[in-house]
């Protein structure tokens, strides 16, 4: 991926991954994009400066200091998969699905589903803030002191 002009990064044949996310929803055209854009200005909401990406073949993800949820759908359903989804509390129990590992989480968005909207940008700020204190455990290369083995004599 190489940066645009705007600061985005552009996919292979040179469309931003917010306009890829936009074709998308424009193509599906029925209650899936109503739903994927809604789910969008929700995320948006939540985390201003959240960066959209296109991944997977035709996958919207969201990430901010790591991946927060992506966004797939299918003829059925519209999925929220949330990466560390299995490391966030849920008090308002969203997870509905992908329950059974350790590490995603997801939500099915079925037709005619109420988003419970304060609960979706709560789950949201707490991916960020888990991929920030995650970002903040890992410590860079150069800053962990070398260990120098001493030589028998």
């Amino acid at each position: 991926m190489k940066k645009s002009k705007s600061g985005l990064h552009e996919a292979k044949g040179g469309d931003a991954p917010s306009r890829q996310i936009d074709a998308r929803i424009k193509e599906l055209g029925d209650w899936r994009g109503a739903t994927l854009t809604r789910v969008r200005n929700l995320i948006k909401e939540a985390c201003p400066d959240v960066v959209e990406e296109w991944k997977w073949r035709g996958v919207p993800v969201w990430e901010h200091g790591g991946i927060i949820c992506t966004g797939e759908t299918y003829k059925a359903v519209v999925k929220l998969t949330f990466a560390n989804g299995a490391s966030l509390q849920d008090p308002s129990g969203l997870f509905n699905s992908s329950l059974e590992g350790n590490m995603r989480r997801a939500i099915d968005i079925h037709q005619g589903d109420k988003i419970d909207e304060r609960a979706l940008k709560n789950l949201v700020r707490a991916a960020v803030d888990y991929n920030r204190a995650k970002k903040q455990k890992k410590a860079p290369a150069g800053t962990r002191a070398k260990v120098r083995k001493s030589k028998k004599k």
